[in-house]
């Protein structure tokens, strides 16, 4: 089974194309490898996919030297042009499209980039998807969709039309727009709204990743609302493992269907949507808590009042995934961020 997989120079494509290549799949995977964050980590990360960074040109493949059945392709998703010509060429059976400009607080100051990647790039995967007639797309969505819902534990059964940022708002664009493509062309699609993923080898961006970089430091960490917030973190392999089964398993019309009163997680057309979170949140304080117990110092913490675009909480309702997957995420956050902290000293040499 030949699978693409975009986004691989990031976070969790990177793990999970891994995994798809030792498991003997096909792999194709892409990233346009942009300075949104410091590109040396992800050029670690295809280095340690086996893929010669040094050799990396626009649109040529480069095979993996750990696993034969691995290409990277430096590729942007948004250009309309590359990526027809990457479906046709390919022929992919599934897509796991992980792709994406990510981040809260950085929509608030580039929308633009959100409107290209997230939104652009997005209907291009959707126009291949549709060329070719793929067997299914898998997709990232994220929590931040739940938005001024304060009914916990998230539910993909309920609403999520009030997002609190643009970058919120465009996955749940992405949603909108697989379920048309679900519903006019039958293209199986689901839906991942990924909870707080954390983890070795992880964003910079991400405040787990900062507190860790200045605590060991001996700097101080900005801590919003007063430490007043809990997060669903989920560790990165739970989230791989995860999609993992979710690509195994393509959508399907919910029989039950009733458009009366309609279900925004299923469909009459071949259409889901999961929860992917540990559905244990964590007190941002415990969090922090753990991250000095990992790296064996106190951390030096400023207290300041709530960010725009921010949640107070996330709670992922987990049950679908259990139920239909026999699924759930397990991994506990010392554990998580023990491992993490481990990598991050040893990729840093701290």
């Amino acid at each position: 089974m030949k699978i693409l997989v975009t986004g691989t120079a990031g976070f969790i494509g990177f793990f999970v194309a891994q995994q798809l290549a030792q498991k003997g799949f096909d792999i194709v995977g892409v990233d346009n490898i942009n300075t949104y964050y410091d590109t040396a980590l992800k050029h670690g990360r295809l280095k340690a996919s086996g893929i010669d960074v040094v050799s990396l040109q626009d649109n040529v493949p480069v095979s993996s030297s750990l696993y034969p059945n691995y290409r990277f392709i430096k590729l942007d998703i948004a250009d309309r042009t590359q990526t027809e010509q990457l479906f046709a060429e390919y022929r992919f059976d599934v897509v796991c499209h992980l792709a994406a400009q990510a981040g809260v607080r950085y929509s608030i100051t580039n929308p633009h980039d959100y409107a290209l990647s997230n939104l652009s790039g997005f209907l291009n995967i959707l126009e291949g998807c549709r060329s070719i007639q793929v067997k299914h797309l898998v997709y990232a969505s994220s929590s931040s969709v739940y938005g001024l819902n304060s009914n916990t534990p998230f539910s993909v059964h309920q609403g999520a039309a009030h997002p609190v940022s643009l970058y919120a708002a465009s996955k749940k664009s992405n949603e909108m727009m697989a379920h048309s493509y679900s519903h006019l062309y039958n293209i199986p699609t689901t839906g991942l709204r990924f909870f707080t993923v954390y983890g070795p080898w992880g964003r910079p961006d991400m405040a787990y990743f900062k507190f860790a970089d200045a605590i060991i430091k001996g700097e101080p960490i900005d801590v919003y609302n007063n430490g007043e917030m809990q997060r669903d973190f989920t560790y990165v392999d739970d989230i791989v493992e995860g999609v993992l089964r979710v690509l195994d398993r393509p959508a399907k019309p919910d029989p039950d269907w009733d458009s009366q009163h309609p279900d925004p997680a299923t469909s009459s057309a071949p259409y889901r949507l999961y929860n992917i979170g540990n559905s244990s949140p964590v007190k941002l304080m415990n969090f922090i808590t753990a991250l000095e117990n990992a790296i064996g110092k106190k951390a030096v913490i400023n207290m300041l009042p709530m960010q725009a675009g921010d949640v107070l909480s996330t709670d992922a309702d987990v049950s679908d995934l259990e139920r239909d997957l026999n699924y759930h995420p397990s991994t506990d956050v010392q554990t998580g961020i023990d491992r993490f902290v481990a990598w991050f000293k040893e990729f840093y040499q701290v």
